[in-house]
């Protein structure tokens, strides 16, 4: 099992949602965040300048059989890039284990229901 995280552009968050759910990837959980990036310079819009040191992202965390991880990262890939600086980060991290509450259930089955093995 794999834990992605994603950090993207908030504009591009429908799109990376929608990407996971056809992936069939139909868990995982979205926080707003602000973050630096290696942007420093100030924009200007309507005659203000804002400063673009502090940005704000949506973080995308999932946790994923191996044999989804790659489609998972191409979903997120596909929907968030847009070929400018900012883009985002992806993260994939090891879990050792998962455990589903209700039934105790550990390891990768507690990802899924077995009767609708994907």
């Amino acid at each position: 099992m794999k834990k992605i995280e994603a950090i993207i552009r908030k504009s591009r968050f429908e799109d990376v949602k929608n990407a996971l759910l056809e992936a069939d990837i139909e868990w995982f959980s979205y926080y707003d965040v602000r973050g630096n990036g290696k942007a420093r310079q100030g924009r200007i819009y309507r005659g203000i300048v804002y400063d673009t040191s502090s940005i704000e992202r949506t973080l995308v965390s999932l946790v994923v059989r191996d044999k989804n991880v790659e489609k998972a990262v191409q979903a997120i890939l596909s929907a968030a890039q847009t070929g400018e600086i900012g883009d985002g980060r992806i993260f994939i991290m090891p879990v050792d284990d998962a455990i589903r509450i209700r039934t105790g259930e550990r390891g990768d089955i507690a990802l899924y229901n077995a009767e609708q093995e994907q």
